[in-house]
């Protein structure tokens, strides 16, 4: 099959959407699929073998000035290369904090706008790139908030364009009104014109058929894989209780309610020698709810149990997971996709995570863990306690937690079912 993957990337952080799509773009090719994996907005940051090709559209500065600047609609192309420049592009990310809720809604408003959109330019330039290129069997679009471009690519191309879920209702849910409200309209618009979407689960798969207001039918599931390679098995468990928190540092995915709960095992006597290790990346708008966690563990007397290991590589991420007794991520939204505890459970390491969002499924699919009550620093400490007061059963949902990713979680998989997803939805 030959398939043209349109990524977005997200500068200079490691994003789970960026990483799903590199993994998932690397096994389609190695399973001899021809692949043009077309990078977006920015550079992309992934784990995965990178097959894109060495053109950028949709360049995030470019895009910006478009919408701000209308002189910038109508500048000529060498203009616009000195802007999606990499290393310009990922400066321009380090300060990406500073756009507006306001900006950033506009933004996507006229990105979703497709041909009548102020980034008219960006579409017809890779319309008429791709016109150039061998015809796909199919498109494939990291998300909806791209639906503009479905229409164009569609009508050109002659394939049929598919939409993967990863997220974006929380993004948009951000954006101040009227705005998200026109930005869900026009999500909902431009759903129509896309073939089918492709969600990682069975939740977010219902969640989003709603929230996009889809027909029936149009919503599949492919379920999350990860690039499992280097993930090795659990050789030693540490000395003491190490739980371990691996994600975005931002109030979302519930850092704060993971420390309330390491107080409240601090507090007994029969848990207090637990460890908190917490690692991932820390955007600058999200630097003040981070220092006050670490004043508030300070506060408590915590420090000498708590290390922060910052954004971590690859390498990096499978040693800190490796040398953990179990995650943690309780998030405080439905989660979406759960990357995190896929790449938990192939370390061996078990996870307790409250009963919300995909992680209800990933938990009860796998056998890798517990689940508790959301919201509930106490229930959680409960799950936390039990796995800490028995460690064969920590080494039991861990192996089950493993052998399920293992089986049912690679890239591979997840690319090979979407192959028949597509071939389906073709039929």
């Amino acid at each position: 099959m030959r398939i043209v993957y349109i990524t977005a990337g997200a500068g200079d952080m490691y994003c789970g959407s960026c990483l799903r799509d590199g993994a998932l773009a690397a096994a389609l090719k190695a399973l001899g699929h021809d692949v043009l994996f077309v990078p977006t907005y920015t550079p992309l940051r992934i784990e995965a073998e990178d097959i894109s090709v060495h053109r950028l559209f949709y360049g995030g500065i470019n895009v910006f000035l478009q919408q701000k600047i209308p002189v910038f609609r109508h500048t000529p192309r060498f203009l616009d290369q000195l802007f999606d420049t990499s290393g310009l592009l990922r400066l321009a990310a380090r300060f990406g904090h500073l756009t507006t809720a306001h900006d950033l809604a506009k933004l996507t408003i006229s990105v979703l706008k497709g041909e009548r959109g102020a980034q008219r330019k960006e579409l017809v330039r890779l319309v008429v790139w791709l016109e150039g290129q061998p015809r796909p069997d199919a498109v494939i679009l990291p998300n909806s908030l791209l639906a503009g471009l479905a229409a164009p690519l569609r009508r050109s191309l002659g394939a049929p364009v598919f939409c993967l879920v990863s997220g974006e209702d929380m993004f948009v849910d951000e954006f101040p009104e009227p705005h998200r409200r026109q930005a869900l309209d026009l999500l909902r618009a431009r759903a129509t014109d896309c073939d089918g979407f492709i969600a990682p689960n069975r939740y977010y798969a219902g969640f989003m058929t709603d929230y996009l207001d889809l027909a029936p039918g149009k919503m599949r599931v492919v379920p999350l894989g990860i690039d499992c390679r280097g993930f090795a098995e659990k050789e030693r468990w540490p000395a003491a209780f190490t739980i371990g928190y691996l994600a975005r540092i931002c109030p979302q995915k519930g850092l704060h309610r993971l420390v309330e709960t390491f107080k409240i095992l601090k507090g007994n006597p029969e848990t207090s020698s637990c460890r908190l290790h917490v690692a991932g990346y820390l955007a600058g708008e999200h630097r003040t709810y981070f220092e006050k966690i670490r004043a508030e563990i300070a506060e408590a007397g915590l420090s000498d149990s708590f290390t922060y290991a910052g954004e971590v590589s690859r390498k990096e991420k499978m040693e800190f997971l490796a040398g953990l007794s179990a995650l943690s991520v309780p998030t405080v939204y439905p989660e979406p996709k759960g990357q995190f505890v896929a790449e938990a459970l192939a370390a061996g390491t078990p996870v307790v995570l409250p009963r919300a969002g995909c992680l209800t499924e990933w938990v009860e699919d796998t056998g890798g863990g517990l689940l508790c009550q959301p919201d509930s620093p106490e229930d959680l400490a409960d799950g936390l306690a039990r796995l800490m007061a028995d460690p064969d059963l920590a080494r039991q949902l861990g192996r089950a937690g493993r052998d399920a990713v293992f089986a049912n979680h690679t890239a591979e998989r997840m690319a090979a079912r979407l192959v028949e997803t597509l071939a389906g939805a073709a039929c």
